[in-house]
């Protein structure tokens, strides 16, 4: 997350906030978590995005697949 921040707001000025889920506990918690033990030896995260205004989820994108990039993506996420 840290060098996704430096390289898309360097100057932190979007209003974006970066937050990383190491241990997948926030994950865990909105159930987003897939099972890729097979392949990964864990359960990983599907891909998504969630915007928050004021304190308030107002969208979250959920790719279909757990890994994609249909919907998770920025210009899909904030058009």
């Amino acid at each position: 997350m840290k060098a996704w921040k430096e390289n898309l707001d360097p100057a932190g000025e979007s209003g974006i906030r970066f937050l990383a889920d190491p241990s997948g506990s926030f994950t865990k918690a909105l159930d987003l978590t897939f099972d890729s033990k097979a392949i990964f030896g864990n359960d990983r995260s599907k891909r998504y995005a969630i915007i928050v205004e004021d304190g308030k989820v107002t969208k979250i994108a959920v790719e279909p697949d757990n890994t994609g990039t249909a919907v998770s993506l920025a210009d899909k996420v904030l058009a």
